[in-house]
This record gives C-alpha cells, structure tokens and sequence, in this order.
C-alpha cells in the first residue's frame, strides 16, 4: 500500500477539518433550537418537547405557547440568519472587500425605508400588506440603494471611502423612516418602531412560509453559482477565461444580495454585523474559502447567530425584551474590529 503524499495528507486533514466544523454547526444549532422552545416565561420541559412537537400532545397552554408564538420565532430566526449571512457572503464578494454587509453598505436601511413607506402611505387603501408585498418593497429599496452605491463606485476608487458613502445613505434612510413612523397615527403603524429596530417579536407561520420560499429558492441558485464565484474570485479575467459571463454574473450577485437582505428587513427590521462577522468566522473555521464548502456553512453559522442573539434578546432582561440588533451589535463589532485591525496588521507586514 503506497503511503500517503504531503498533499493528499493535507487534503485529507482539510476534509477532516470540514467535517467537524459542519458537525459542530449542526449540533449547535439543534441545542440551540431545543433551548429557545424550551424556555421563556413559561418554561416547556424537554422531556415533553417530542410529544408536544410530533404528536400535539399535551397541556393546551403548552401547545399554544409551542406553535403560535416560540416554533415560528425560531425557525424565522434561523432562516433569516441564514439569508443575512448569505447576502454578506455575496457582496463581499462582489465588491472585493471583507468589511461590506447589507447593513454597513446601508442596503438593510433602504429596504426599511421602502417597507415603512409603502404601509404608511398606502396602507389606508390596500389594507393589510401581504408577506409577498412587503418582500416586494423591501427589495425595491434594497436594489435602489444598491443601485447608488454601484453608481457610488465608479467614482470612489477607495474602499474606505465607499463604505463611508454606503453608511451615510443608511443613516439618511433610517432618519427618513423615523420621521416617516413618528408622523403616522395609526396605532399598528406607530407600532413599526419595534419594527424598525429589529425585532422577531410578532413573527407568524405566513412569515415563516413566504421567507421559506425567497430564502430556499435564493440559496439554491446562490449554491449553483459555488464555481462560477470561485472563479470570480481567481479576478474577472480569469473568469472571462473559463466562460463566465462577468457582466451577468455580478448583476445576479446584486440581485440575490439584495434580495435575500430585502426579506430579512421585510419581516424582522435591519440586523447589524451579522452579514459581516459569519463570512469571515466561516472562513476562519473551515480555513478554506472554496464557495462550495463555504456557501452551506455560512447559512448555519448565520442561522445559529441570529437565533442565540434572539434567546438572548430574550432572556437576558425578561420580562423586558431588547430588539436583536443591540445584541447583533455587542456580538458583532467586536468581531469586525478584529477583522479591521487583522487586515490593518496584514497591510503593515506587506
């Protein structure tokens, strides 16, 4: 039996490595599951979760607690983590840069302020919005901002300077959208304050099935994209070399990234850091930036994130809850300030 070379060792220790950080993800997030639908103000006991959740067995209160409140704010955490974290991954890779997020690029902002807009203006005549709708005009806002910052671009060669760009328009957005809430009289719309700074309070099973849908169908062509992005990382004429269609293949970049951040604003507000931190903490982990190994796991990493930062959100001054994007925040920056000093050091050592 002919032994092992250096690189088949080391691509089996790669796999290995793989392998157990997918284990681990999974498994984190299935504690994580059981944990957030155990407890809360009424506490559910785990040994009664199977029956309650397979069968609908059990106390009347508990089963009301399970399936109309805590399984559709778990499962539409998990999803929309999964997005958030997805639509970082692919503008990070459409703009070559690390530190660009859906909420950093003011993309998330846009996308709130076009959903505040359409229920404070229209609301009167078209009565409740639909799931559908509001993804709609979240989208709507998320490409027009994603259609500045592309314009934005071409003049702003420097990287720091088109994150500046992209952090002031979110902050027009947002002073936009408060302005647009504090002057409604309705009493669901004033309601949009929770809203507008995070929160899966409130969430429903319609939410769950709409975002179900956008998300799976986005990630299924963002994971069919795995080799063209892992050429478009090689640069774009090494791309154009093996038959990807550059022009076409950022406009879908755009298109899903916007999409995917549209529907986590849509039905949970703007989430801070997230977009930025799990790209990153995947590579790191799987110490590989290959799309096809890397695309899945940013979806669980972002999906157990956003879920534990909701317990969080929680649990930590119950009965009181924060929004999630306070606790997004005090996980997250800490990370995209190691991130900026970790490239800083880089630059120095170059």
């Amino acid at each position: 039996m002919k032994p092992k070379t250096m690189k088949e060792k080391s691509k089996s220790k790669s796999n290995s490595r793989i392998m157990a950080v997918y284990i681990l993800l999974l498994t984190a997030l299935l504690a994580t599951f059981v944990v957030s639908v155990c407890f809360g103000n009424v506490k559910i006991p785990a040994d009664r979760l199977a029956r309650l959740l397979f069968f609908r067995e059990g106390e009347e209160t508990e089963l009301a607690i399970l399936w109309k409140i805590r399984l559709p704010r778990v499962l539409l955490a998990m999803i929309l983590g999964g997005a958030l974290a997805l639509s970082g991954y692919l503008l990070q890779t459409f703009f070559e840069n690390p530190i660009v997020g859906p909420f950093v690029l003011g993309i998330s902002s846009g996308a709130k302020l076009s959903v505040a807009a359409v229920m404070i203006l229209f609301l009167d005549k078209i009565g409740r919005m639909s799931s559908f709708a509001m993804v709609i005009s979240a989208f709507v806002g998320a490409f027009a901002v994603t259609g500045f910052i592309l314009l934005a671009a071409r003049k702003l060669t420097s990287p720091s300077s088109l994150l500046v760009a992209g952090i002031m328009i979110g902050y027009i957005c947002s002073a936009v959208t408060e302005l647009l809430i504090s002057s409604a009289e309705d009493a669901h719309i004033v309601g949009l304050h929770g809203w507008s700074q995070g929160s899966f309070s409130g969430a429903g099973w319609d939410y769950v099935k709409v975002s179900a849908i956008v998300v799976g169908i986005s990630f299924l062509l963002v994971f069919f994209l795995s080799k063209p992005i892992g050429a478009y990382l090689m640069g774009e004429a090494y791309a154009a070399s093996v038959g990807v269609s550059v022009r076409a293949f950022r406009v879908m970049l755009i298109l899903l990234s916007s999409l995917l951040a549209a529907c986590v604003t849509a039905f949970a507000g703007p989430i801070s850091f997230i977009g930025i931190a799990v790209p990153f903490l995947v590579k790191r982990a799987l110490s590989t930036a290959r799309p096809i190994v890397v695309i899945p796991a940013c979806f669980l990493m972002g999906a157990l994130m956003v879920s534990l930062c909701d317990f969080c959100a929680r649990q930590l001054l119950a009965p009181t809850e924060l929004k999630i994007g306070v606790v997004t925040s005090f996980v997250g920056a800490p990370i995209v300030i190691y991130m900026l000093l970790k490239k800083t050091k880089e630059r120095g050592i170059s």
